[in-house]
């Protein structure tokens, strides 16, 4: 699986859109076998073989990861070769369009931030940052087609996120998070623990204002996430996401999201505001 020479449109729904230009792919590493993959009778990769562990027996996250079902890029764009493996039973397992979609009575937003949701629909979610070459939502990041590296050491659990060259740090050391006087920052404050072989990272300190997902279901000030990871084969990790957020929800609320392993495959370097052509066209559609 390469990434090199690919387009990418960082899209929007409803076809807003910033168009960036890959690098060429001579200009990208060349593709190097994935260590360690279990491989069938046959010699092709078995994702649904067992997940590798730690030397201390935890599950190991480390790898490249794309959401679930194997889409590539913000708008599709691609499909991995690889078959999917088996995904466990769940909670509703959201989708790239919409982290609501597979709720009965849907997510249940304040009044406020029901119509924050319409409003931002409106204007075809012309200010999601995702545009703007801003950091995304985690929940977006979940759900995003361009691919992220787990790095998983005893100490910190890094995930460097291709699109928008995000970068987000678990820390497993056994601190706390903060106080409510810390720095608000776009991604939070994480600490994760394990609970058998599932990871649980709590999150806080969100700056207000911010856009949970693609749709711009909002995500305050007040929010706490809590995510529960499981890798329960090598191919597959499960995320249960419950979010916490009093002042734009009525009540804590979860969803699943799933992630795919990516083999032989590498990040790019994805410099967002180079070449991005988003603002021109708002311009041009304002005429």
């Amino acid at each position: 699986m390469k990434f090199g020479g690919r387009i990418l449109l960082p899209v929007l729904l409803a076809g807003v859109a910033a168009g960036v230009l890959a690098p060429a792919a001579h200009a990208q590493w060349p593709a190097y076998p994935t260590p360690g993959v279990p491989k069938t009778a046959d010699g092709k990769p078995d994702l649904t073989g067992p997940a590798p562990r730690t030397a201390d027996g935890k599950p190991d996250f480390s790898g490249l990861w794309i959401r679930g079902d194997g889409q590539l890029g913000p708008a599709g764009g691609g499909t991995l070769r690889v078959p999917p493996p088996t995904f466990s039973a769940g909670p509703p397992v959201t989708t790239f369009r919409d982290v609501g979609a597979n709720m009965k009575e849907g997510l249940p937003l304040q009044p406020w931030a029901a119509e924050l949701v319409k409003a931002r629909r409106a204007e075809n979610q012309k200010d999601n940052p995702d545009a703007h070459c801003l950091p995304m939502g985690l929940m977006q990041f979940h759900n995003h087609g361009q691919p992220r590296k787990i790095v998983q050491t005893a100490g910190v659990i890094l995930i460097v996120y291709e699109a928008n060259y995000g970068l987000r740090q678990i820390f497993m050391d056994g601190r706390t998070l903060p106080g409510p006087d810390a720095q608000p920052w776009w991604y939070g404050y994480s600490v994760g623990r394990w609970e058998g072989d599932t990871l649980v990272v709590q999150t806080s300190g969100f700056r207000d204002g911010g856009w949970l997902d693609i749709w711009g279901n909002p995500l305050t000030d007040a929010a706490k996430l809590t995510e529960r990871f499981r890798r329960p084969n090598f191919g597959t990790i499960e995320i249960d996401i419950t979010v916490d957020d009093p002042k734009a929800y009525t009540k804590p609320w979860t969803v699943r999201v799933n992630q795919r392993a990516v083999l032989d495959g590498e990040l790019i370097e994805f410099i967002c505001l180079e070449n991005q052509q988003f603002e021109s066209y708002l311009a041009g559609a304002k005429k």
